[in-house]
């Protein structure tokens, strides 16, 4: 199999570091990405500015593969996604040629003539990634080794706590946004909610909190699942990324001045439509009527379908690569220091098969650029018998600031901090 490529699926930032890393190496690369072009579903989400700097957001090999052609890494600064993709992402994919192909949508996954139940002669033959193209037409790519780096961007979590949709959610599909917004006006004067505690939703308050000064009549309600709001807001000046700081400084700022409603321990179980607007509706039977929109922003989730006929190991709780599972776990900590990023913990009972990116962490919110980059440089050095370099840890995450994770479901704190209460918006009584 030495004379087949490396195939790699999505040409997201950490795809296009992989195939950076490996062409270093002398390995062939092929990457494979369903958009129209490199890093579509950043530019999705190109509106939405950075809280990682540009000196964490370039990889060291993409940055050896572009100096050549005379391209310089910006030093400093925050950049909006869409810069990212334009000054980075799309140069690199250039430099890279025809390694990168788009239009290219990866249906499956297996290994030559063998199903995932069979054992005899497995391991020697290559993969087989099937394909289809823009136009519909159906092909294989046989490979040596293949790298998931297809992320969790496609699937976003519903609005229900329990992980499906909430009652009557499907069918209020063109009232509900499950992805950060843009432009806000057309909410002007509407009740809008906001659901979710994490980076995603905190940028949606922020952006309809200013329509909200804005627009005499325009009201953000902010519904959150745990029974406090204690680690919403980050750790302020302890946190070593100073953007993220500000995002929850900023958060809390509006909180307190009661542009944004928040409501805790709100769990939705239905959303009931009624005259052309929302009732929100909690597992406890508290309602939030009028709505006139609603952001679900929970969270992703990834897409493990393509993998059937392989054999790969996930967390059963996150869904995340199980050798990184304990390390990430919200429910146990949200602390910057992450040791398990390299081949040997993301690999998988099927030899050559490595899960990496956002879709390595799972359902885990805490992903950052600066590990995908560590964990394809470990992958490629093991690819290319580079053990040694593989074993090596070079991660160096910043801090949240944030000592405890989660904390418990129902209250506030966290695994390494005293239970803290902070109950801000109204009691627990209906609200609308």
């Amino acid at each position: 199999m030495t004379g087949l490529p490396v195939v790699i699926i999505g040409a997201g930032p950490q795809g296009l570091a992989a195939a950076a890393h490996l062409t270093e190496r002398g390995l062939d690369a092929l990457v494979l990405e369903q958009g129209e072009h490199a890093g579509t579903a950043v530019h999705e989400w190109g509106h939405v500015r950075m809280f990682s700097s540009w000196p964490e957001l370039t990889d060291a090999a993409a940055r050896r593969l572009l100096e050549p052609t005379g391209w310089t890494a910006p030093t400093s600064g925050y950049p909006r996604a869409e810069e990212w993709l334009r000054e980075y992402l799309l140069p690199l994919a250039d430099a890279l040629g025809n390694k990168v192909r788009a239009g290219m949508t990866v249906t499956g996954v297996s290994r030559r003539g063998r199903d995932k139940v069979v054992d005899a002669g497995r391991r020697d033959q290559p993969f087989v990634v099937h394909t289809r193209d823009s136009a519909g037409a159906e092909g294989m790519v046989l490979a040596r080794a293949v790298i998931d780096a297809s992320g969790t961007w496609s699937l976003p979590n519903p609005a229900g706590a329990d992980g499906f949709p909430a009652l009557g959610e499907t069918a209020a599909r063109d009232l509900i946004t499950y992805r950060i917004p843009d432009d806000v006006s057309a909410f002007a004067g509407t009740h809008v909610v906001v659901v979710g505690a994490g980076h995603s939703a905190t940028h949606a308050v922020l952006r309809l909190s200013e329509r909200a000064r804005r627009e005499p009549g325009t009201r953000v309600t902010w519904l959150l699942r745990r029974g406090s709001a204690a680690n919403v807001f980050g750790g302020g000046a302890a946190d070593e990324l100073p953007e993220r700081a500000a995002l929850g400084t900023r958060a809390r700022a509006v909180v307190d001045s009661g542009v944004v409603e928040v409501v805790t321990g709100f769990r939705v179980a239905e959303l009931r439509s009624d005259s052309g607007t929302l009732s929100v509706i909690a597992e406890d039977g508290r309602e939030v009527s009028g709505v006139g929109h609603v952001f679900a922003l929970t969270g992703f989730r990834p897409d493990t379908s393509i993998l059937r006929e392989v054999r790969v190991d996930l967390d059963p709780s996150l869904d995340a690569v199980t050798g990184i599972a304990s390390e990430i776990d919200p429910n146990i900590h949200s602390c910057g220091s992450v040791a398990a990023t390299g081949a040997r913990q993301l690999a998988h009972p099927e030899p050559g098969l490595f899960i990496v990116g956002a879709k390595s962490y799972g359902r885990a919110p805490t992903f950052l650029a600066l590990t995908g980059f560590e964990q394809v440089r470990s992958v490629a050095a093991h690819l290319a018998g580079d053990h040694e370099a593989a074993a090596r840890n070079e991660l160096v995450l910043p801090d949240t600031g944030v000592c405890g994770g989660a904390g418990s479901f129902d209250g506030g704190g966290g695994c390494c901090a005293a239970p803290t209460t902070l109950q801000i918006g109204p009691p627990p009584v209906p609200v609308g």
